[in-house]
């Protein structure tokens, strides 16, 4: 895990947040101090993450705090000390992808 900080130049009060991504080779928390009044989506781009992780798309990618999806980051404000998760799209949807693996249980029993 890489960890770097990075600093914001908004002037007003600051809070202390995190921005996070992980791929299956490497993650990486960024602290970055933001506005107070910062959305999630300003946060995640004030901490430049998008320009160690070149496939993150910040417009479009899903976004949460801690776990829990947020789901307008560009109008969620952060509280100090929040997680900001950059989440990575689905390779394929979780439903198909159980009927792919009980469709091959059932090819692999009838043989």
């Amino acid at each position: 895990m890489e960890t770097s900080s990075s600093e914001s130049t908004n002037s007003g009060a600051q809070i202390e947040i995190e921005v996070a991504y992980a791929t299956p080779d490497k993650q990486l928390i960024l602290t970055v101090s933001v506005a107070e009044d910062c959305s999630v989506y300003d946060a995640a781009v004030a901490s430049g993450i998008d320009k160690k992780f070149p496939e993150i798309n910040l417009e479009s990618s899903k976004m949460g705090i801690f776990s829990k999806l947020v789901s307008k980051p560009k109008l969620q404000t952060l509280k100090p000390g929040d997680r900001i998760e950059v989440y990575r799209p689905l390779l394929i949807d979780p439903k198909e992808s159980r009927k792919n693996r009980a469709a091959k249980v059932k090819a692999e029993k009838g043989k």
